[in-house]
């Protein structure tokens, strides 16, 4: 059996020896990007997998728990450009509605990294690394080793309307937070729907989303695509508030139609 050791790696080597050979990570990933210019600064690699997933990873020679946020922000601002990045990489046949992964890559992860990992709401996989190189020769081998991330304890509670407006301590907010969404499913009785979700409550127009009522501690926001099509959060915080939000929320229900 031939002989090695343990080496360590500089940022450059260990990007250049991933980009190399992404597939020693997992099978069927592929290399696309490195040092891709986003509004949060360079990211380290992209890749793509097997199913089209487009894959953002964050690569660390050290054991770093900055890096879980890094790499969130490099996430989301891939996210956020995600078809126009499958338009500009079209040759490697990117799936924009497939979820993007985020991959953290280091020798080594803290306790509470991986612990504060399976809080993330976003598909995010761990692999630490060791880079050994036969005896006799100059190259460099990566290995890796898939890090588990404990599953978050199960809670069979289902999700409660009330319990959504209960959040609003404000009671004028909140009456005005249940009459807003009643006067919403008077609209159209047979077409929107209202539902409580994970920490919101969904407003759909025959399946689509049409809002969503975000509530506060002393206000509520209604999230809604505004005049220029962008997803944005509107405060409110009185009547007045709601006058430019109905416009948009009917005029929406026009374009779903």
């Amino acid at each position: 059996m031939k002989k090695f050791k343990y080496v360590e790696v500089s940022e450059k080597e260990l990007e250049d020896l991933i980009r190399r050979a992404p597939d020693a990570i997992e099978d069927g990933l592929s290399y696309v990007d490195h040092q891709k210019s986003t509004n949060r600064g360079p990211l380290d690699v992209l890749m793509v997998d097997s199913g089209g997933s487009l894959i953002v990873a964050e690569l660390k020679i050290v054991e770093d728990d900055t890096m879980l946020v890094q790499g969130i922000d490099y996430y989301d601002d891939i996210s956020m450009n995600i078809e126009t990045l499958a338009r500009a990489y079209s040759q490697f046949k990117i799936n924009p509605e497939q979820d993007i992964r985020l991959f953290l890559i280091a020798p080594s992860f803290s306790v509470a990294l991986i612990k504060r990992c399976r809080w993330i709401d976003i598909p995010v996989f761990l692999f630490s690394y060791r880079c050994i190189q036969p005896e006799g020769s100059k190259e460099k081998i990566l290995v890796f080793n898939d890090v588990a991330i404990p599953s978050v304890p199960k809670i069979e509670k289902p999700y409660i309307l009330d319990d959504r407006f209960n959040y609003i301590t404000n009671t004028e907010s909140r009456k005005l937070a249940k009459k807003f969404v009643e006067e919403i499913r008077s609209w159209d009785v047979t077409n929107i729907s209202v539902a409580a979700i994970k920490y919101d409550i969904s407003i759909r127009f025959s399946g689509t989303v049409l809002c969503y009522l975000s509530p506060r501690r002393k206000m509520f926001c209604i999230e809604a695509n505004n005049q220029e099509n962008k997803w944005t959060a509107f405060p409110v915080s009185d009547e007045n508030d709601l006058e430019d939000i109905r416009i948009l929320l009917k005029a929406s229900i026009e374009k779903i139609k």
